[in-house]
Order: C-alpha cells, then structure tokens, then sequence
C-alpha cells in the first residue's frame, strides 16, 4: 500500500466507512504485510477490484 496511506489510515478508514456503511472497522484493520487480505475482503463486500479499491482509498 502507498506510503501516504499507511501514515493517515486511520482517517481513510473514517472516510471509507462513511462512504460505505457495510465495510465495518475489523474490515479495515490494516496489519503490515495483510494489505492483500483487507484487499480481497473490501473487493468481495463492495464488488470492486483492487484497482478499483486503491483508487477509492487514495482519492479519499
């Protein structure tokens, strides 16, 4: 994951939350060298890629 994001995750994940009340906190919960499992858990709740995800959390 971006370097950015690792340094202010715990504002994306008040933003991605409000964006999307289904993901919940534990969804959220960034473990160094997990980032592909919250991935694949946020792609499969939201129907997005991970592409896509990224972006998301980026742009947020």
């Amino acid at each position: 994951m971006n370097r950015n994001v690792k340094g202010y995750w715990n504002e994306k994940k008040e933003k991605i939350i409000q964006k999307f009340p289904n993901i919940t906190d534990d969804d959220l919960s960034y473990l160094e060298g997990k980032e592909k499992e919250m991935l694949e858990i946020l792609g499969y709740k939201l129907g997005k890629s991970k592409l896509e995800l990224l972006d998301i959390i980026i742009a947020l």
